[in-house]
């Protein structure tokens, strides 16, 4: 048997064998928790899934305002942060992602979107493959969804996702609502029929006011299958290969651990983790690795490229006449009302997902190139100076809005050998005209809502980022005042065609030039889908489940990718 290829450190043979699985997954985010779900409902098929982080029982978690105690906690959050932005004028931001079962579905907003027909029919250009198409993806979300509404033609019940309305309602963003619709926004009751236009409240990721994650809802019901075994606190450092064949992985537990793959070794690490892993286990740029002293196993030059996320502008208005959280929460007997509201009908405050009212529309209604809704509000009941600080002592209400399909792209790549060092995560906001352009006219557009009639009686006042900000450069500065990321990274390890150099993987998540070896989660887009991303990622890996069944059912272990191989350094 070839000797596996060795990275500088502990080597192989010191490691303890954790034992040998059909399949081994590596995170347990919302990507992993359906895959090993999924997977082990074959009896036949033995399946491990790591997970860095800990078990999902921090009440926290599970309390929909909880995220604010979730959020920059070690306990669930790996608390990265980016490269200082030259965009941003020259801040660095902090980048969450879940750390914990059920990943960032643990600690994210909760809001159930998919996103525009347009994105996916752009995947299946991108791929060569039709089954991309929001037309083929359209059954896939039905099946795993468990809608309020019950089963429709865009919707499905049954499913182990839950989708439900949220238990509450704000005076302010019903106004918000209708001053949209003054700027000709119109009304709308669902976001997910393959056109998100329009005003209304976002459906969540909720059951009776409680976040239902990944965790609950599919690894749950997998927990007793004697064929699956989780193991949490359990950090992988790398992937092994043998020659060109991905074979196991190599992870550290309460000591180091090796753990083999008969079949194939997936990767759901997330948009941050998987090319990591991927960079430290040999694939990658060469000359990058190289320089790391990395053996190269595999030269793919579009690792941890192609990075692409939601950048949101957030402005506040103050507000008079209308009560926000801001005062609802301000005293201790505003504190014990709101406790015992949700104590005893798992409603009010304590069940709010970070926004509620939701608005998709056009960043240039007279651009005849611009067909579709290329902006996406977040409104809230409140405001605060940033993130993690105390509310404003006054009555006001924030919205935030996001380019949702950027032009500028970045990157995540690792800076040393070592595991335990996070990588270099620079997203490149507002590195383009176009970018700079749509987020000068965002906050135009949220200063003629916030002009609109209906919001006349409450007398609002921009305080974020301030009206002093008036010509384009000066909004391009406020934007990069004000912009944070709203936690949607993608795009680090894009599937694409055969003939795409830049592709890391191909249509069915197959890594390029290796054998064994998948990626499933959200780095594999090659464009970001037109919302929040999560039910997307959960999509793709009920996709790739599938993917992975039907190849064992084929006997279909060794590569059948039509894409030439790729150099081997």
């Amino acid at each position: 048997m070839p000797t596996p290829s060795e990275p500088p450190g502990r080597q192989s043979s010191s490691r303890r064998l954790e034992g040998e699985f059909d399949y081994v997954i590596v995170g347990a985010g919302t990507a992993g928790c359906v895959l090993a779900n999924r997977l082990s409902e074959d009896p036949n098929v033995s399946v491990l899934l790591l997970e860095a982080g800990g078990q999902d029982d921090y009440h926290w978690i599970h309390i929909p305002v909880g995220y604010l105690y979730c959020i920059g906690n070690p306990r669930t959050d790996w608390l990265y942060k980016t490269v200082a932005e030259a965009g941003l004028n020259g801040r660095t931001l902090s980048y969450p992602r879940g750390r914990v079962l059920g990943g960032s579905s643990s600690i994210n907003g909760m809001i159930y979107m998919r996103g525009q027909r347009e994105d996916y029919d752009a995947w299946a250009r991108a791929t060569g493959d039709a089954s991309w198409s929001w037309d083929s993806v359209l059954p896939v979300f039905r099946k795993s969804e468990n809608y309020h509404g019950g089963a429709s033609e865009y919707h499905g019940a049954g499913g182990e996702w839950r989708v439900e309305k949220q238990r509450l309602k704000w005076k302010i963003l019903e106004t918000f609502a209708q001053a949209a619709q003054e700027q000709g926004i119109a009304a709308t009751d669902d976001f997910n029929r393959g056109d998100n236009s329009g005003v209304g409240y976002f459906d969540v990721n909720q059951k009776r006011g409680v976040r239902w994650n990944a965790s609950k809802a599919f690894l749950g019901p997998a927990m007793k299958r004697p064929n699956l075994t989780i193991i949490t606190g359990a950090l992988t450092e790398r992937v092994i290969f043998e020659g060109r064949r991905c074979v196991g992985v190599e992870y550290r537990g309460d000591v180091d651990y090796v753990a083999r793959a008969r079949a194939e070794v997936i990767l759901s690490a997330g948009a941050v983790n998987s090319p990591q892993l991927l960079e430290l286990s040999g694939v990658g740029d060469a000359q990058r690795l190289k320089a790391l002293g990395i053996g190269v196993v595999q030269d793919l030059r579009g690792v941890g490229e192609n990075l692409q996320d939601h950048l949101q502008l957030r402005m506040a208005y103050r507000v008079s006449g209308v009560r926000t959280l801001n005062t609802a929460s301000a005293h201790w007997w505003g504190k014990v009302k709101i406790g015992l509201q949700y104590a005893l009908f798992q409603s009010g405050p304590m069940s709010m997902s970070p926004s509620q009212l939701g608005a998709f529309a056009k960043s240039d209604p007279d651009d005849p190139a611009l067909t579709r809704p290329d902006l996406e509000y977040h409104v809230q009941p409140l405001s605060l100076d940033r993130f993690g600080e105390p509310l404003h002592r006054f009555n006001a209400f924030t919205a935030s809005v996001c380019n949702l399909r950027p032009t500028s792209r970045g990157s995540i790549h690792i800076v040393s050998a070592d595991p335990a060092t996070a990588p270099a995560i620079a997203p490149n906001y507002l590195s383009t005209d176009h970018d700079r352009r749509v987020a000068a006219n965002a906050l135009r557009l949220t200063r003629r809502i916030a002009a609109s009639p209906a919001l006349a009686r409450y007398k609002p006042e921009e305080i974020l980022p301030g009206v002093a900000f008036q010509t384009e450069a000066q909004l391009v500065e406020a934007a990069g005042n004000v912009g944070t990321t709203i936690f949607h990274p993608v795009g680090t390890c894009r599937m694409g065609r055969a003939d795409d150099s830049d592709a890391v993987v191909d249509s069915r998540l197959r890594v390029r030039g290796v054998d064994g070896l998948r990626v499933v989660d959200a780095s594999v887009m090659p464009f970001i889908t037109s919302g929040n991303t999560n039910s997307p990622t959960l999509m793709i890996a009920e996709r790739a489940a599938a993917m992975v069944l039907a190849d064992r059912r084929e006997g279909a272990h060794a590569r059948v990718d039509s894409s030439p191989p790729l150099p081997v350094i």
